[in-house]
Order: structure tokens, then C-alpha cells, then sequence
């Protein structure tokens, strides 16, 4: 369990917090509450009252940065911009929940392992975690909408990465035991952090693959600096990608490692527009993805067989979650629609022992198997309805430097949320990006209506001025 320190440091985030809001500008403000606890604040150690939410490394932010809009930059939030897809989008999110909970009133029983169903305070309590854990979209789609919100998300991702690299290239050397260490107890199982005969590092992320994977955002980011000219610290921004990028390698993760060979090149190289193209590409991938294993569409054995040529070891372990995919999915269509409810009610258990048999890893079965078909559509539509809208208003976006942002962030947020085929690294920091790119999307359009409007305004006034000539 968590020592002094790990409770302490909980405790006193909203404070620095609250100094961030009263002497930053908003969106840095926002962007480094979020940011600096992902990096900081110790995985697993919580504070729980009774009937209350549990505050921890996800939730205390996300209530400070709520508290730091509303009372310190007394800046109202809006939850509805309107109402058109995303806000039918976020009221299934929030009332799915509470429907799934409603029709999941009957206990689970496998041999001697019995689950009870789930109760009104389970339909409120599920509800209440949702909206508090979305709130960043919110933030993010309100206050971090244009071209420069658009770059401060950019330089707080590099040097984030930079700041990092020390503790992550630390216990690459040294072994992950930094939380250990510092706050009491360990996130993870240390044999799971042996890679290649060395360590993968995560500091105080609670997982190797989550270190990696915003290794990998960060080289991305800083590669956009680079290809913009934007320097950090006076750094050479060719060198701090490359720095990065030898982090990256360090972190031992193969599939971070693939989506920076993917990325990185594309960001430097290619248009904005083609980045944008393979954003819409890999979230569609990611949205269809249940359909096509449903359906066995998804061609696992061709995969398996290519992985095969790089690792034997990662084919078995692909090959693992493919099963166990398969076998969860068998699961969660005998509740297809709104699902099984919380407190694994939907993994699979063996009929005579109750013993689990099931392995879950990526976020798409686990929100599947948990909320349905319902929530899966309302949970990652909204994660990727911010990268279409995106897409189709990178015309508007003028500025050469605006579009770059607009589609490194995109692409940014398409890997993460692939990612969350064979993972489940859906965080605060995901959910902000996200919203950020609606919110980017929206002010474009509005921006274009604005002007459209304001040249016709010219224009008649123009052929009133001649007619009266």
C-alpha cells in the first residue's frame, strides 16, 4: 500500500494546481495539471470515502482542472456546444451506465465465485466516474481551440518527453523501481518489466507499454517542432528528436517503437492533408475492428505470420490476446447491446472452480464486454469524431504551421486510440487531445462562417454604396 509521501502527494495537487491557474496562462495551465500528474503522481494509490468516487491519479486532476476553469479562471464550462452528434454522443456516454447497471440486477455465479448484480447506487456511482473521467474532453474542446492551444499541446509533449527521459533512461540502467522507491509499493509485477535482457522502464506511468507509447507522442510532437522551427530550451530541434527517438528505442516496446517509424517520418515529411488521410484511416481500423473479429473479417493469421518473422515471442503473445479476444467476445454477445455491468461481471469463469479464465488487455473488449455494442460506439466515437471532424476542416485551417499541429495532433490521437485494440491506456491526457481537436475543428468552421459572412456583408454593402451612386 501506498506510504505517506504517495498520499501526500495527492493530496496536494490541487494546490499546485490551483497555482498553475493563478499564474499561467489557461491553456498551459490545463495542459501541465493534466500533464505533470500523468508524469508525477503514483499509480494504484488512491484516497476513498465512503459513497464517494475514490480520488486518485486520474480523478484529482480532472477535478482540479474543472475547479481551475470554474472558480480560478472563472471561466464557465460548457458540456453541450449545441447539440449534434457529439452531444448524442456524450449522453449515451454518460446515460449508458446507468441503463446497463439497470439491466444487470442478477448475479453471476460460477462455481464457487458468486457476483452480486448491480444496484441503483451502482447505476449512479458508474455515471458519476464516466462524467468525471471525461471531463479533459470537455476542457480541451472549450479552451484549447486554436492554432496556438494547437502548439502549446505540442511543446508540453516534447518537453515532457525531455523532462522524463532522466527517470525513464534511470531505470533502463537501474531497474523500474522509482515508485517503488519513492511512494511505498509497486504498480506492476516486477518480472513483467524484463525485456531483452534488460529493463522496460515506466517510472510513474504503472505500465511499460504506457511509458512507451507517450515516448512515442513526445518524439512525435518534437518532430513537429522541428519541421515547423520551433525551438525548446534553444535545443537544435533535430537533436532533441533524435534524443527522443534513442529514449524511445531504450523503452524495449515494439509496437510504440512501430507507430514511431510509422509517425515521425510522416510528420517531417509528408503533407498535412496525407497525414490526415491516415488518421481517418487507422480510427476507422479502430471502430470497425469489433465488427470484423465478430465476423472474423480481421485477418489475425496474416498478422500472426508477419509478426512470426520479427519475434516468435511476440506471435505467441499476439496469438494470446487474439484468443482471449475471442473468448470474451463469445461472453459479451450473450449481452450484446448494454453489456454486463462493472466488477467482472463479463470476464469469463470456469463453470465447477470459478476460477478466471480470462485475459483482458484492450479497451475496446473491455468496454464491450462491460457496456455493449452502446457504450463502445459512445465511448470511442467520441475519442474519434474529433479526427473526422478534423480531417475535413484542415482546408480552412490557412497557416502552414496551424495545419501541421492540427495534423500531427490528429495522428497523435488516432495511435492512441488503435492503441487501445490490444491495450487499455485510455488516459486524462487522451481524453484532452481529443477534445482539442473537436474543439480545433469547431473554431475553424466558425472562424470560415464568420468571414463568408463578413465578405457578403461586403458585398452588399458595396452594391448598395453603386446602386445609390
Amino acid at each position: 500500500m501506498q506510504n505517506l509521501l504517495g498520499s501526500v502527494a495527492l493530496i496536494a495537487w490541487p494546490i499546485l494546481a490551483i497555482y498553475l491557474f493563478a499564474t499561467k496562462r489557461l491553456s498551459l495551465a490545463i495542459l501541465w495539471t493534466l500533464m505533470a500528474a500523468q508524469m508525477a503522481l503514483p499509480t494504484g494509490a488512491l484516497i476513498k470515502f465512503e459513497m464517494i468516487p475514490q480520488f486518485d491519479k486520474n480523478s484529482i486532476p480532472n477535478l482540479c482542472v474543472l475547479i481551475g476553469c470554474l472558480v480560478v479562471a472563472k471561466r464557465p464550462l460548457r458540456i453541450f456546444n449545441g447539440f449534434g452528434l457529439p452531444e448524442l454522443l456524450i449522453v449515451c456516454y454518460l446515460i449508458g451506465p446507468i441503463i446497463t447497471s439497470q439491466l444487470n440486477g442478477d448475479a453471476v455465479v460460477a462455481g464457487d465465485r458468486v457476483i452480486p448484480g448491480a444496484t441503483l447506487y451502482d447505476a449512479l456511482s458508474s455515471a458519476e466516474n464516466a462524467f468525471i473521467f471525461i471531463i479533459p474532453f470537455f476542457v480541451g474542446r472549450q479552451f484549447l481551440r486554436t492554432d496556438a492551444d494547437a502548439r502549446d499541446i505540442l511543446v508540453v509533449l516534447a518537453m515532457a518527453g525531455l523532462v522524463y527521459s532522466f527517470p525513464l533512461l534511470f531505470e533502463v540502467r537501474m531497474s523500474p523501481t522509482l515508485q517503488s522507491d519513492i511512494y511505498g509499493f509497486a504498480a506492476t509485477d516486477f518480472v513483467m518489466t524484463a525485456r531483452g535482457g534488460g529493463y522496460r522502464p515506466m517510472a510513474f506511468m504503472g505500465s511499460g507499454l504506457i511509458a512507451s507509447f507517450f515516448m512515442m507522442t513526445t518524439v512525435v510532437a518534437a518532430t513537429a517542432l522541428w519541421r515547423t522551427r520551433l525551438q525548446l530550451f534553444r535545443l537544435p530541434p533535430s537533436g532533441l528528436s533524435a534524443y527522443l527517438g534513442g529514449v524511445l528505442i531504450l523503452c524495449k516496446s515494439f509496437g510504440a517503437l512501430l507507430y514511431g517509424i510509422v509517425l515521425i517520418p510522416m510528420v517531417k515529411w509528408t503533407s498535412s492533408r496525407v497525414q490526415m488521410r491516415v488518421a481517418v484511416v487507422l480510427v476507422s481500423i479502430a471502430l470497425f475492428y469489433p465488427m470484423l473479429r465478430s465476423f472474423d473479417l480481421f485477418p489475425t493469421q496474416s498478422l500472426l505470420q508477419a509478426i512470426s518473422t520479427v519475434s516468435e515471442e511476440r506471435k505467441r503473445s499476439l496469438d494470446f490476446r487474439f484468443s482471449n479476444e475471442d473468448k470474451l467476445l463469445r461472453r459479451a454477445f450473450e449481452r450484446p447491446v448494454f453489456g454486463w455491468g462493472r466488477y467482472g461481471r463479463s470476464r469469463v469463469y470456469n463453470e465447477d472452480s470459478g476460477r478466471d479464465e480470462s485475459v483482458t488487455d484492450g479497451l475496446w473488449i473491455l468496454t464491450i464486454g462491460a457496456y455493449g455494442l452502446f457504450g463502445f460506439v459512445a465511448q470511442f466515437g467520441l475519442l474519434g469524431i474529433g479526427v473526422f471532424r478534423a480531417a475535413a476542416a484542415l482546408k480552412l485551417s490557412k497557416p502552414i504551421n496551424g495545419a501541421i499541429f492540427l495534423s500531427t495532433i490528429a495522428l497523435i490521437v488516432a495511435a492512441n486510440i488503435v492503441e487501445m485494440i490490444p491495450n487499455s491506456g485510455l488516459l486524462p491526457w487522451s481524453w484532452l487531445l481529443c477534445g482539442s481537436l473537436l474543439g480545433q475543428s469547431e473554431a475553424l468552421r466558425v472562424r470560415a462562417m464568420q468571414k463568408r459572412r463578413q465578405v457578403n456583408m461586403n458585398v452588399d454593402v458595396a452594391s448598395h454604396s453603386a446602386l445609390k451612386s
